[in-house]
Parts: C-alpha cells; structure tokens; sequence
C-alpha cells in the first residue's frame, strides 16, 4: 500500500507553497500531486489559485525523490499537442517523477473557461468522446517523435516530442474513471486507475455502501481489462479521498486511517491520496494528525 498527498495550489510559492511540497517529501509520502484547474469550487473559486504544470515543475526543483503528478488533468481546457510537450519537459526536469492522472473532466468551474458567451459546456456524452480520442492522441504523441493525426476533436499536424519522456515508452497515466467507457480507457492505455468513490452514493449512502459501490467499480474493470486481454493487476488502484461518505473521518485519528485504508486495501487498491490539509474548507483537518497518519498509519499498512 502506497500513501500520497494532493496540494492544491492555493498558496504562494515563497509563502509556503515550496515547504508543503519540501514537507510531503520528509513525511515519506510515495507521491504528491495536485489538481489541473483554472479555478475550482467554492471557497477557492474566489481566492489564489495557480497553475499545475508550473506548480509541479517548481516541486520538481524542490525535492529529489517525491513522485509527482497532476489529479487530474482533463481536455477541458488542454490540447494533446501542447500538454504532450509540457509533459515531457516536465519529465526531464524531474528526473522521470512525474505521473499524469487524466479525467473526462466535469461540468462547471473550468469547463467553459474558454467557450463564447452563452454557449454551455460539453454534454456527459461530449466529454466522454473527447476523453477517449484525448487520451489515444496523447498517448501517441508522448511514444513517437512525430504525430499527424485527425480525428473529430483534435488534429496534429507533424508533431514533434523528441527526445520523448525520461520514463519510457511514455510517462504513465492514472486513468480517473468510474463508468464502463472510461473503465476500457484505463485498461487499454492506463498504467493506474484513480476512482473518488461513486457520487451518487457519497451523497446519500453510508460508508458501507460506498465500499460496494467502489467494488462493483472493481469488476468494472476486471471485466474492461479481459475484454482489452490484459491482466487487471497490472494496474495500480488509486482511491483519491474526501468525496466518499466517510469525510473526514479517515484523518480522525491513526487507527480511523488505518480502518479505511484496510477496507479498501481489500478491494485490490494500492495507493491511497490523503489531501493535505487546509482550514476553512472541506479538506480541514489536524494537521498533527495527518502528519502522524504520514508517518505512522503508513507503517501499520506497510507502505512503501
């Protein structure tokens, strides 16, 4: 079992921003991502919030050892092209750490940032067939040096990412997916799968039914894995929390952790992303005792 963090970009790089990233890194944990948004819910949507991609480069200087990675990125507000060429250069400044987490991406907040007045965001079904051609484009354009491609969505015209990732053949991707479309995406070009729980459970449900709705996620990707041939344990699980029926009970207390992470170490997961404290919003918690969790409740599991 692997614990890791998600910092999101709300603070200053010279106040405080570089020692939470420092601080991730001295507290052991296996990753550290953040969010790729413009703006997010309330209550960041009106307050600081910085770019991903710069962000991680910066924590790329900062630590040595720290993976790091994007939870998640999404087409709606990137193109393949450009993401595929600030991916690798972020690969190369970090020494081959960085992992990219992708999503279909939502409605609202960032969604139609970048739309004319008045015109509305992309139906469930839109993003879905933008995901899948999104993910197939830049999975090429990171494994080859040059790339021409049409597709309904997106085009690459002689494409060039030489020399490519340190990682090879490619940086991997943590496919963020609960439906049967994303699920065959993860298999057949994820290297991870990341799930928050099931939504509609987390707004009604109890813990327990959280736990059975992940699970039949579960199958939902044995069964996306047979279809695609391949062996469903190749992929790493990750469960991103804080969007489940539990809250903050998880970083309640060390055992609290422990309890949760077992219950869903059961279901095959072998990353649990823990978000890094802040006040006054629905990530808050001690943070004494999310770093005792770091350092303490990740033994208990043996993480490594």
């Amino acid at each position: 079992m692997r614990l890791s963090t998600v910092i999101l970009p709300v603070q200053r790089w010279s106040e405080g921003g570089r020692e939470l990233w420092r601080r991730a890194e001295e507290l052991g944990f296996h990753s550290a991502y953040t969010y790729d948004h413009l703006s997010w819910r309330v209550p960041f949507r009106d307050g600081p919030w910085f770019g991903a991609v710069p962000t991680l480069t910066a924590a790329a200087a900062a630590t040595s050892r720290l993976r790091l990675g994007t939870l998640v990125t999404s087409p709606n507000f990137r193109h393949p092209v450009t993401l595929a060429k600030e991916l690798i250069t972020l690969d190369d400044v970090s020494g081959g750490r960085i992992t990219l987490g992708i999503g279909a991406g939502g409605s609202g907040f960032d969604a139609t940032a970048l739309r004319r007045g008045g015109e509305e965001g992309w139906t469930p079904r839109e993003r879905a067939d933008r995901f899948a051609e999104f993910v197939e484009l830049l999975d090429r354009l990171l494994t080859h040096d040059a790339v021409t491609y049409e597709g309904e969505h997106y085009s690459a015209q002689e494409a060039r990412n030489i020399p490519g990732c340190v990682q090879r053949p490619r940086l991997p991707f943590a496919v963020a997916a609960t439906g049967p479309r994303g699920l065959r995406l993860a298999a057949r070009h994820g290297q991870a799968w990341v799930t928050t729980g099931d939504p509609k459970v987390s707004a009604t449900g109890t813990p327990a039914d959280s736990v059975e709705a992940i699970a039949r996620q579960v199958e939902g990707l044995d069964k996306a894995c047979a279809e695609a041939g391949r062996d469903a344990g190749d992929l790493h699980k990750i469960l991103l929390t804080g969007f489940t029926p539990d809250g903050a009970g998880p970083l309640a207390s060390v055992d609290a952790f422990v309890d949760f992470a077992g219950r869903h170490a059961a279901l095959g997961f072998d990353e649990i992303v823990l978000h890094w404290p802040i006040p006054d919003s629905i990530f808050a918690a001690d943070l004494r005792v999310f770093e005792k969790i770091a350092m303490e409740g990740a033994a208990q599991l043996g993480t490594g």
